[in-house]
């Protein structure tokens, strides 16, 4: 039976290694039941390995894991039947329509597209105009909202969602993540993994991780409360030559159309050493971190786990 405890993912210095290559390095986190928890980082960082060993699909080389208080090796049975998962790539039948998909994902799990309808309904009224379209067929956005609905038609406890927002348009991205809300109102823990650092504010508490090592854990707003410096953004017509200045003088990098830059002495020092390199033409301003920010620094600073 599943332990009585306010965790439904607990991991403990999960260690796996492919072929020598380390993919993931003693991490440890717990998720709260009920939560939307966010694991975030780039491609290669080790978010499908986790999830993976998360699902029962593999076994770590070393720590533990529950879901729901069941053991991920030796409860893989239970927890199969308890969970919900959706890969990074798109893994339904592509021949089958998206009424055959939803028809035997449920008769995998000995239930019916209409016993847990309610809970599907909001996401399968979207697609169901095209319901006899075989999968293969189906738009990125309109593949995300079968993949899902196959995902939750046995109503898991916990929910694994890997990376679901790749390749679908802004639209299609913020209606998913509007679905994902209406979802935990309905008491389903829900892990969520993205290599979108603006996607990290609509989670309850992140965890960011690169090379296979959780560089923070927290909620957004503390993670970026946390950022020691003042963060400035800066730009003029010679952007590269700007970069390579500043590079000399903080820590700088290209965020969009200016750079951003941090640990300098203030804003009149800033101005006084560009305008001392020939700068004429600056445009600068403080700004507020945002995670994608606090990531970099915890990079350079090699993060706090």
């Amino acid at each position: 039976m599943p332990q009585q405890n306010s965790d439904a993912v607990i991991l403990n210095n999960i260690t796996k290694t492919y072929n020598k290559l380390p993919a993931v390095t003693e991490i440890s986190l717990s998720v709260k039941k009920g939560e939307l928890f966010g694991l975030i980082g780039p491609d290669g960082a080790g978010k499908s390995t986790l999830f993976r060993i998360l699902t029962t699909l593999l076994l770590a080389d070393s720590g533990t894991a529950t879901v729901n208080g069941l053991d991920v090796v030796k409860d893989y049975k239970e927890i199969r039947r308890c969970v919900g998962y959706m890969p990074g790539k798109f893994s339904l039948y592509q021949d089958l329509t998206i009424e055959e998909n939803l028809n035997f994902f449920a008769t995998l799990f000995g239930t019916t597209v209409s016993a847990n309808y309610g809970l599907i309904k909001d996401i399968y009224e979207q697609i169901a105009p095209f319901k006899t379209r075989r999968a293969g067929k189906l738009s990125g956005g309109m593949k995300q909202k079968l993949a899902l609905c196959c995902a939750l038609i046995h109503r898991p406890e916990v929910l694994f969602l890997d990376e679901p927002t790749t390749g679908v348009d802004a639209v299609s991205r913020k209606e998913f993540w509007n679905m994902l809300q209406r979802l935990k109102e309905q008491g389903i823990t829900i892990v969520v993994s993205t290599p979108y650092m603006d996607e990290a504010d609509l989670c309850e508490r992140i965890a960011l991780i690169q090379s296979g090592s959780i560089l923070s854990i927290d909620t957004p707003a503390a993670i970026k409360a946390a950022y020691p410096d003042k963060l400035y953004a800066i730009k003029s017509a010679k952007m590269h030559q700007l970069l390579k200045d500043l590079r000399a003088y903080g820590s700088c990098y290209a965020f969009g159309e200016y750079l951003h830059i941090s640990g300098v002495s203030g804003e009149t020092e800033l101005l006084a050493y560009v305008k001392e390199k020939g700068y004429t033409d600056v445009v600068l301003k403080e700004i507020t971190p945002g995670i994608e920010d606090c990531f970099i620094r915890l990079l350079q600073t090699g993060g706090a786990s």
